[in-house]
């Protein structure tokens, strides 16, 4: 399994670089072979086989996600692709601008916001407040994130806090002036074979990353997702918030496949202990 059972064992993982083996092992359908798993003569997952499409020819999506920008080392599970325990987050996941040059390109106040929320650590996180992390920030957490692909309709099924998110398939204008929310409103159209995602109506203050860094309700975000193969999903994000940033500025999550496995229940509120000790 790659988390653990607690949130409380969770947020200490990801502030200190610790790891720790799951206590899930047992949980439903842990261990459940996926269908359609293109394997190896050794029964090893073959990530580099061709990437599903679907009906229509076009890259299907569907499948259980983690990301793939942490380094495994040698807790990585070759059989089932995923990572043996929960382990720091990758690069973006603590910073979001980490491989940009120069980082980030905060406005003077979130510049400054994100130096303070940086030094006290995760005190004010509302991800360690168990409140929902947006779409941005799930990508680079060690949480599963299952994609189901219809016709019409992507749904990102985020195991964190039991939330979701729905992105539309049939390039519907979004709102003029919609009700903030934690996921936004997004719409989508196919470009050869990325699909282009675009997204508003978020909420003040949405971190997307551990530091603090932030999207605001100006933000508009552009996704360009591509499966290159079986058990790779590139993301390239685009976030233009004036509001927040001096100029608009892109990154690339990875995600990478999860089979033989299932979401479980993982809701944070649940025995939560981290934030009496944040204070």
């Amino acid at each position: 399994m790659h988390r653990l059972a607690g949130h409380a064992a969770a947020a200490v993982v990801v502030a200190f670089g610790l790891t720790c083996a799951s206590s899930l092992s047992a949980a439903q359908w842990i261990k459940y072979p996926t269908a359609g798993v293109p394997r190896k003569a050794d029964g090893m997952v073959d990530p580099s086989a061709p990437a599903p499409r679907t009906a229509a020819g076009k890259p299907d999506f569907s499948g259980i996600w983690l990301t793939g920008n942490p380094l495994c080392g040698d807790k990585f599970n070759p059989r089932t692709y995923t990572c043996g325990v929960e382990l720091p987050m990758g690069r973006e996941g603590v910073n979001m601008g980490a491989t940009l040059q120069g980082g980030l390109p905060y406005q003077p106040w979130l510049a400054a916001l994100v130096k303070e929320r940086t030094a006290n650590h995760a005190k004010d996180d509302p991800h360690v407040r168990c409140l929902p992390d947006t779409f941005l920030r799930a990508y680079s957490l060690p949480h599963f994130v299952r994609f189901v692909q219809t016709p019409g309709l992507l749904v990102n099924l985020i195991e964190m806090n039991a939330n979701y998110r729905m992105v539309f398939l049939d390039g519907r204008p979004l709102p003029d002036d919609p009700v903030p929310s934690w996921q936004g409103y997004s719409s989508a159209k196919w470009e050869g074979d990325t699909l282009v995602i675009d997204s508003n109506g978020f909420r003040d203050d949405i971190w997307i990353d551990w530091n603090g860094s932030m999207i605001t309700s100006a933000a508009k975000v552009r996704e360009r997702i591509r499966r290159p193969d079986f058990g790779r999903l590139e993301i390239e994000i685009t976030v233009d918030d004036p509001k927040a940033y001096t100029k608009p500025w892109t990154v690339t999550l990875k995600q990478q496949i999860a089979v033989d496995t299932e979401l479980v229940d993982e809701i944070c509120l649940e025995n939560e202990k981290s934030s009496q000790r944040m204070k």
